[in-house]
């Protein structure tokens, strides 16, 4: 496996969530103020994917326990794809929702996958304190060059792929995953895989929903 040093590419990926999330806290906190106008702050772009595919890459990456597992594995299910890292606040802070996701639609055809893009080491010792009840596939180089496969050429972490029983990709959302969100998708996938809606139909509903604060969905 190709390791991913712990100079510049990691340095940058780490400066650009630095960078993002104190610019969100000082926002949130109204710290420019008054030196600054609130009207002249430019706000951020957000993070979006460049071109998202039509369908889920089959990408393939080690598990916990080592052993190399590919997306097509689970061909047939609805897939919650969450990209993380040990070092994310917001990743962190995601974990409870999406076990609770996991155990809740597990018998409904839907599985949480997460992907750590992260040193191999640190995410086998954080998941011995944070038990994570979906499967867990780690990657370093790996894991960004799957993010970019989703369309990700910037990556800001997490970000979260909803995918229909057929592996076509209803949304990325990016930020931080809220539990009405997700269940709001998770809904329109269901509808999509019964036959009730096409997917053209979901993906614009979920454009149509307005957003989470700090929360972009495509």
């Amino acid at each position: 496996m190709l390791k991913l040093p712990r100079g510049a590419q990691w340095a940058g990926l780490l400066v650009v969530a630095a960078l993002a999330g104190l610019g969100a806290y000082l926002a949130s906190r109204d710290l420019l103020a008054p030196e600054v106008p609130p009207a002249a702050v430019p706000l951020p772009e957000p993070i979006r994917p460049s071109v998202i595919p039509e369908s889920r890459p089959d990408i393939t990456l080690t598990d916990r326990d080592g052993k190399p597992r590919s997306l097509s594995e689970w061909d047939g299910k609805a897939l919650v794809i969450n990209f993380w890292a040990t070092w994310c606040a917001p990743c962190r802070r995601e974990i409870p929702m999406l076990n609770a996701l996991a155990r809740e639609n597990r018998d409904r055809g839907v599985e949480v996958i997460g992907i750590a893009v992260d040193f191999r080491e640190d995410v086998l010792q954080y998941l011995q304190k944070m038990p994570i009840d979906y499967t867990v596939l780690i990657g370093e180089q790996e894991g960004m060059d799957a993010a970019r496969a989703f369309g990700m050429d910037t990556i800001g972490l997490p970000f979260t792929a909803f995918t229909d029983s057929k592996g076509r990709i209803a949304t990325i959302q990016v930020g931080e995953l809220q539990r009405p969100q997700a269940e709001f998708i998770l809904a329109l996938i269901r509808e999509v895989n019964s036959g009730a809606i096409d997917m053209a139909t979901a993906r614009a509903r979920i454009r149509e929903r307005p957003a989470d604060p700090g929360q972009t969905g495509f």
